[in-house]
Parts: C-alpha cells; sequence; structure tokens
C-alpha cells in the first residue's frame, strides 16, 4: 500500500513562485514512477512532469517545461515540484501519483495507481 501525502500549495501572484511537496509511504518498488498531474475547474486532470524514481529521468508538458522543474529526495521518500514564473493559467489542484510500472506515457493518468488528495494552487493576475 502507498500513501502519498501533497503539501506546499497555496496563493501566489503571478510570476511568483511555489514548491510542492509529496510526502510518500509504503513499499519502494510501488513508487517505481513517479509524476504531479493538476486539475484546474470545469477540466480534465493533465499531467505535469514525471519522473522515473530510479535513474531520474523525466518528462514534462510543454506548458511548464523551462518553469516546472521535478525531483526526489530517496533518503526522505518525498517528491518535489519546484514551480516558477506562475501565472493564472497554473491555477488548479495538484495531484502527486505513483505507480510501479508504467504501461503508457508518463504524463497520462491511466500510467499511475495511486494518488494523493492534491493540494491547491491559485496564481493571481
Amino acid at each position: 500500500q502507498v500513501q502519498l501525502v501533497e503539501s506546499g500549495g497555496g496563493s501566489v501572484q503571478a510570476g511568483g513562485s511555489l514548491k510542492l511537496s509529496c510526502a510518500a509511504s509504503g513499499v519502494t518498488y510501488s513508487r517505481a514512477y513517479m509524476a504531479w498531474f493538476r486539475q484546474a475547474p470545469g477540466k480534465e486532470r493533465e499531467g505535469v512532469a514525471a519522473i522515473r524514481t530510479s535513474g531520474g529521468s523525466t518528462d514534462y508538458a510543454d506548458s511548464v517545461k523551462g518553469r516546472f522543474t521535478i525531483s526526489q529526495d530517496n533518503a526522505k521518500n518525498t517528491l518535489y515540484l519546484q514551480m516558477n514564473s506562475l501565472n493564472p493559467e497554473d491555477t488548479a489542484v495538484y495531484y502527486c501519483a505513483a505507480n510501479s510500472v508504467r504501461s503508457a506515457g508518463p504524463l497520462w493518468t491511466g500510467s499511475y495507481y495511486y494518488w494523493g488528495q492534491g493540494t491547491q494552487v491559485t496564481v493571481s493576475s
């Protein structure tokens, strides 16, 4: 069983930064692949950034490339998402996700089995 708990969300003005954290517990192999997703009101959940925990290879959505950075601290069992140059379009609930295998694309919701409860990010203009 894997538990994921996000934190670090909040309100920020456009151009600002936030760093999200996802504290993970459970068997390590179940968290071989981890990712951040977001869901804005009235929109589908979309993949933002993904990482293979062994090796550290990463993938990013085009909309966040160059602004967001996904990283991990294996000693703390924590996944991070550093978000810079935020704009109102980044406003959403951000979710952490994990799985032991990845049968499809790294930013596809169907690739992940375990999900956190989400943390709200609000960017004002």
